[in-house]
Order: structure tokens, then sequence, then C-alpha cells
């Protein structure tokens, strides 16, 4: 796992404030990220992991500025950009795109314990049955999933995620979600997710921040997760409403929040 630190991250697209001095600093955790279309979540992550140039503030990545892509930091898109003629395992293995070749990926020639991290991947995901199968004949939350395990075969030590249930049924979000909490769980991972719905969010995360027009707004724990927090945050919710308490997939009970926006 790792410490990310943001310190007064600004980045503007001429005229417009994309992210205006945001800090905050996230160490051992499953954060997720709240907000609205345009609130600045994917331009976050995209600085984070070296895709977007910041105007000025810093990022550190225990304790080292993060400049440019980094192997240590995985994203997990909500296009899962997965190669749709090949297997499973195959798309895994491009996870070490860092370490070689796409011809030596496609070709299995990576060492043995690339290979493995593959397979092991894949296991925590749920798919090691299928790891030979088509990704173009999974549905969309398998393929997601595979895109989890591609990120994990990178070992990072920090991975982001930017709207990765966007696509998806509700049923298979939550798969999806719980998959990716048990993979950033098992693998000791720091995960940073973006969402837009709250109610998955407040199931999965251990933190929660808001982003609303660029700027971080809040900075809570599940207990603090308020409806009337989200309601400031969203402005135009049209119903919220706090359900009794429900059971994740690991047992542990948490609060669950109802939201249509």
């Amino acid at each position: 796992m790792s410490t990310l630190t943001i310190e007064n991250l600004t980045k503007e697209y001429g005229d417009v404030t994309a992210l205006e001095d945001v800090s905050f600093e996230i160490d051992d955790e499953f954060v997720v990220l709240l907000g609205e279309s345009g609130a600045g979540k994917s331009t976050l992550l995209r600085c984070v992991n070296g895709l977007t140039e910041p105007t000025s503030g810093d990022i550190y990545l225990d304790g080292e500025a993060i400049s440019g892509s980094q192997p240590e930091v995985g994203m997990i898109f909500q296009q899962h950009n997965l190669v749709e003629g090949i297997s499973a395992y195959l798309n895994a293995l491009t996870g070490s795109l860092a370490d070689t070749s796409t011809a030596e990926s496609l070709f299995q020639r990576q060492d043995r314990e690339t290979k493995t991290r593959a397979l092991d991947a894949l296991e925590t995901v749920g798919l090691l049955d299928e790891a030979h199968q088509r990704v173009s004949e999974m549905s969309g939350g398998q393929q997601q999933r595979v895109g989890i395990a591609r990120g994990l075969v990178q070992n990072p030590s920090l991975v982001l995620a930017d709207e990765p249930v966007a696509s998806l049924d509700p049923s298979s979000a939550e798969s999806v979600m719980g998959y990716l909490k048990k993979a950033a769980t098992v693998h000791e991972v720091t995960a940073l997710v973006s969402l837009h719905q709250v109610n998955i969010a407040a199931h999965f995360g251990d933190r929660f921040l808001g982003l609303r027009e660029g700027r971080l707004m809040f900075d809570v724990g599940p207990d603090e997760l308020t409806p009337a927090l989200v309601d400031d945050l969203y402005g135009s919710v049209e119903t919220v409403a706090l359900a009794a308490t429900d059971t994740d997939q690991t047992g542990e009970e948490k609060q669950r929040l109802e939201v249509e926006v």
C-alpha cells in the first residue's frame, strides 16, 4: 500500500478551472470520489496517473513527486479498453506491458512469476475458471473484472478507478465494486475510485471526498456521509433516504445511503 499526497492541486483549461487548490492525503484506504459530472473527478485521477499535467500544485506517492506515468499506479477506466479477440488471461497479461513488449505479452513470453500473478489476479476477481474465455463473449461486468485483474498484474501500490461501474446495471455494478474492494484488500493496494452512484459508494467506501466545481467540499468517513452533506454536494437531490444497516461481502455491517439524483 502507498500514501498519496495532493497539495494545492490546480488544473486550468484556458479560462476553465477544472480543479482549484485541492489538497488531501490517503493512506492504506479505499477512498471514493463523489461529485456531479464535470466536478473534476476524472481530471484529478488523470493528474495523479500522469495523463494530465497540473497547472500548479504537487502530487506525491510515498513522498516521491509524481511526474508522468508511474508503474506503481494502476488505472481502471469506465471503458474496459480490452483486446476483445483474445482471452481474459491474455488480457490480464497485458498489465505487464511496462516490463514486456506487446508482442511478448500476446505470445506469453513473460516470466513464470508474471503469469502466476495474472492467474492470481483472475482468481481474485472470480474469473479463474473463465481465464481462457474470449472477453468478447463476456458480460460487461465480467469484462470490467478482467480490467481490474489487468491492473493488478501491473503490481501497483495505488489503484485509480474512473467511474468503473457507470455503464453497468445495478446488480453488476455492486458485484464489480465488491471485487474491486476485495482486490484492494487482498493485494494490499490503496485505492481512489470516482463514482456517481452514491448508494454504491456508501456501501463500499472507507472514506469519501466530495468535489464540486473543482473544489474539495468535504473529506469524511462513513458515519459522516449524511443525506444533508450529499444534498449540498449535488444541489438537486430529489430523494435521499438513509436505509437500515446492510451487510457487505466481508460480513461487516455498514449504513447504506440510498440516493436518487
